[in-house]
């Protein structure tokens, strides 16, 4: 607490994040897929709560905030690196892991704005194990419903839905590496190593291990996608509380990381 206070000029409030996000160019209306970083913003004078205020002030209820919410704890534990736990440990874990529950299951690694948003009044969260999303507004139902179990931020995601609804992307503070719309794209290129995980579900009010299909996901490419990305294309970049903040349009990223994505596969081949 300390630090943050000295390294902020004046105390953030509600209303001056408020300003800050419309001067980035958020305005009312907008549909929105945001990623945030709390400690990059500086001494809020609410913090989390102050942070999704102003996000809500800024769309009005006639706009849409949406924020990934993964779960990935809630996986193999044949898959677990950091840390690894004991092969014969595997099986008690899968046997006895708590099933996903959208209003319960707490986030993995997705920051504190996240994990406070979920529990906000009329936000709502989908369905998937390990890949869901939580939203607030207008769209709420309509990109949250139905996301498919299998390759879940493809076309059954709310991304498909955000790509559809010229939605944009906030980064609060993040950089390009945490930018889950660009897995979308991944979907759409040539590169498609399968992979098969597992996640415990309540069906019909019994907790079952369910397995499903899904991209192996590469991650580390996205921070050099994102700077190529804004090498090419104008984005709107400011500061919101004291961090580092960008605002782009969710569909040109993605059509920018089909061809980025594509030209490295083909460049790797030769």
């Amino acid at each position: 607490m300390e630090k943050l206070m000295k390294s902020t000029n004046y105390p953030r409030t509600r209303e001056s994040l408020q300003i800050d996000l419309q001067n980035l160019g958020l305005e009312p209306g907008a549909r929105v897929l945001v990623h945030s970083s709390l400690s990059s913003m500086g001494w809020i004078n609410g913090g989390e709560v102050a942070i999704i205020q102003a996000l809500m002030d800024t769309v009005t209820d006639t706009g849409t905030i949406v924020m990934p919410s993964q779960s990935v704890i809630l996986s193999n534990p044949a898959e677990w690196e950091n840390p690894p736990v004991p092969r014969d440990w595997w099986k008690v874990i899968r046997d006895t892991m708590p099933a996903y529950d959208p209003i319960y299951t707490p986030t993995t690694g997705m920051g504190s704005v996240v994990e406070v948003f979920r529990s906000f009044p009329g936000v709502i969260r989908s369905s998937h194990p390990s890949y869901s999303f939580v939203a607030w507004g207008k769209d709420k139902e309509k990109i949250i419903a139905n996301q498919s179990l299998n390759f879940s931020l493809g076309e059954q995601s709310p991304l498909a839905k955000l790509y559809d609804s010229d939605a944009h992307i906030l980064f609060l503070g993040t950089t390009y590496e945490t930018c889950t719309a660009f897995h979308l794209a991944e979907y759409r290129v040539g590169y498609k190593k399968v992979m098969t995980k597992g996640a415990p579900l309540n069906l019909n009010g019994k907790r079952v291990w369910k397995e499903y299909q899904e991209l192996e996901f590469r991650e580390e490419l996205f921070e050099k996608l994102g700077q190529d990305f804004e090498a090419e294309y104008p984005v709107n970049i400011g500061i919101v509380g004291s961090a580092a903040s960008r605002l782009i349009p969710l569909k040109v990223a993605v059509y920018f990381a089909e061809k980025w994505l594509n030209k490295h596969d083909q460049m790797l081949l030769y």
